[in-house]
């Protein structure tokens, strides 16, 4: 179970270049898969600059790279995790976190994990998208990122247009329009 609380506007700033993360709600999650997402986070950090990460929500995927992200804090302290919010979606900060989690088992019993950030990005226009505000969401994390890391199966939901897919079209469209962005997806590599 996971709740998120709390929202602090990220207002961006001297940030270097951005990656972003989409993938599908449901994946298979391998420890080839965890060391190519690490070695792909490392290499844009040391070699191509990145510094922000965005985060989305609603996917095993997303949860990974955030989990990688997280750990990589260690040894990069200067990158940051942004949450890109939609509606209701609220995000729990870093410095909050403890107390939450404290809070949680004290009240609940439950021992609770929340998934933290370092900011939080919300757009106006998304409150008032309905149903399309996480496509909108993943629009606007795709115009604000340089670098756009996907796992994006072909043969998943065949029969339907995923989030995931949707947003990959996006980006590619974005790229043939003119955007400088970089479009990796894991998928391919990891088969």
């Amino acid at each position: 179970m996971r709740f998120s609380m709390g929202v602090f506007c990220f207002q961006g700033g001297d940030m270097g270049k951005t990656c972003s993360f989409f993938g599908h709600r449901k994946i298979e999650i391998t420890e080839r898969l965890k060391r190519k997402l690490d070695i792909q986070i490392e290499f844009l950090i040391e070699e191509k600059g990145v510094d922000t990460f965005l985060f989305g929500s609603r996917s095993q995927f997303d949860d990974l790279c955030h989990e990688r992200v997280t750990l990589l804090q260690a040894k990069y302290s200067h990158i940051k995790r942004i949450a890109y919010v939609c509606g209701s979606e609220y995000a729990c900060m870093e410095d909050e976190r403890e107390e939450l989690e404290r809070i949680t088992r004290t009240v609940t019993k439950w021992d609770i994990k929340y998934k933290a950030y370092d900011g939080v990005r919300k757009s106006e226009r998304l409150c008032c998208a309905g149903r399309a505000s996480y496509v909108e969401r993943n629009q606007d994390m795709i115009n604000a990122s340089d670098y756009c890391v996907f796992y994006e199966d072909p043969y998943y939901l065949a029969s339907k247009r995923s989030g995931t897919r949707l947003a990959l079209e996006y980006a590619y469209q974005k790229k043939r329009g003119g955007k400088d962005i970089t479009i990796i997806n894991l998928y391919e590599e990891n088969q």
